[in-house]
């Protein structure tokens, strides 16, 4: 079975070593999305990147500061809550709205998983 509808796609770009109250950035977005019911987040970590300070992010031994993006997927609605609330809480960052055409795909045998 498979279902095809417009929505939005939100990745924010932050570092690693980015904070919000004592935990990592990321984590705390990603529990905000799970109290807001968004659809889903996921969190990629980049081997290496920069942004408009052209300060270069990357692996250290002594520091944690690869970039970050987390990719969400859900309708307009619900990123534009989101992105007011998670605007509060990032220091710096930069965060990308884009419309995108989802396409959910749930095999037969996956659906009679779920409904035994």
């Amino acid at each position: 079975m498979q279902q095809s509808y417009p929505a939005k796609l939100l990745r924010i770009h932050i570092s690693e070593g980015d904070r919000f109250q004592g935990k990592p950035l990321y984590e705390a977005i990603v529990t905000k999305c799970r109290e807001m019911k968004i659809s889903g987040a996921t969190v990629f970590r980049g081997l290496e990147g920069y942004g408009e300070s052209a300060e270069m992010h990357k692996s250290h031994l002594a520091r944690h500061d690869q970039p970050i993006i987390i990719s969400i997927v859900d309708s307009a609605e619900n990123l534009a809550g989101l992105v007011a609330v998670v605007e509060e809480m990032m220091d710096t960052g930069l965060m990308a709205v884009s419309e995108v055409r989802v396409v959910r795909v749930q095999k037969k045998v996956a659906i009679e998983e779920q409904s035994a």
